[in-house]
C-alpha cells in the first residue's frame, strides 16, 4: 500500500499515525489559568526531549478553529506545569479528564480528583499519580501554516517517584504498571517484556596486502 501524504485528508492521517506509532506514553498534564482554575488534561503526543538539561516535550493540537486549547494556553501565559504519569490505578480518572471541558470548568474540581502542592512550581500534582515531572516552559514551537499544534518542550526541575515504584536508583517497571494509548478508544498495558543488549561497534581488522 502506497500512500501519498498529498492524497490524505486530515482524518486519515490522524489514523496512519495514531495507529502506526504505538504504544505512545502519556502525559496527563495539569495546569492554572490566569484566573487561578486548576486544569487537568492527558495527551499521548509525548516523549523525553533532552536528559541533560532534563527536558519533555507534549505537542497540543488546536481546535479546529485555530485557538489553542486551555492546556497550551495556561502554559504559554504562566510557564509552567506538572506531567502526571499514567498507569492501571489511574486511567479511567484520566481518561474522564479527556472529555472537552469548557474553558471556565476545573476538569480537577468538576470530577473530585485530590491534588497536592509542587515543590518547585505553583501548579499542583494530581495524588491519583505515584510519579509527577514538575515542568517550567522552555519553549513553544508553533507547526503547522496556520497553525495547528503547539509543540510544548518543557525543562524538569523536580521530580517526585512513589517509594515502592523506586529500587535501587531505577523504576521497578512491573511495580510502576504503565499504561499506554494505541487508536481509537484502546489503551495498553505492559506486555510481554524481554531484553536485547546493546551491540558494541568492533572494526573489522585491515585486510591483508
Amino acid at each position: 500500500m502506497e500512500l501519498p501524504i498529498s492524497t490524505l485528508e486530515r482524518q486519515e492521517k490522524y489514523k496512519l499515525l495514531i495507529g502506526c506509532i504505538v504504544p505512545r506514553p502519556i502525559a496527563w498534564v495539569t495546569t492554572i489559568s490566569e484566573n487561578g482554575t486548576v486544569n487537568a488534561a492527558p495527551f499521548s503526543y509525548f516523549n523525553v526531549a533532552s536528559i541533560d538539561p532534563m527536558m519533555v516535550s507534549v505537542a497540543v493540537m488546536r481546535k479546529p478553529n485555530g485557538q489553542p486549547k486551555d492546556t497550551a494556553r495556561n502554559i504559554a501565559q504562566t510557564g509552567q506545569f506538572v506531567v502526571n504519569m499514567v498507569d492501571v490505578h489511574n486511567v479511567d480518572d484520566v481518561n474522564q479528564t479527556s472529555a472537552d471541558f469548557p474553558a471556565e470548568i476545573s476538569e480537577v474540581e468538576e470530577l473530585g480528583l485530590a491534588t497536592m502542592p509542587s515543590s518547585s512550581i505553583e501548579v499542583p500534582r494530581l495524588a491519583a499519580s505515584r510519579i509527577h515531572f514538575e515542568c517550567k516552559l522552555h519553549q513553544v514551537v508553533e507547526l503547522g501554516t496556520p497553525t495547528t499544534s503547539d509543540l510544548i518542550i518543557g525543562e524538569v526541575v523536580h521530580v517526585h517517584v512513589a517509594d515502592e515504584l523506586y529500587q535501587a536508583g531505577r523504576i521497578d517497571i512491573t511495580a510502576f504498571a504503565p499504561v499506554s494509548r494505541l487508536a481509537g478508544n484502546t489503551y495498553a498495558k505492559l506486555g510481554e517484556l524481554f531484553d536485547r543488549r546493546r551491540p558494541e561497534y568492533i572494526p573489522s581488522p585491515p585486510a591483508d596486502k
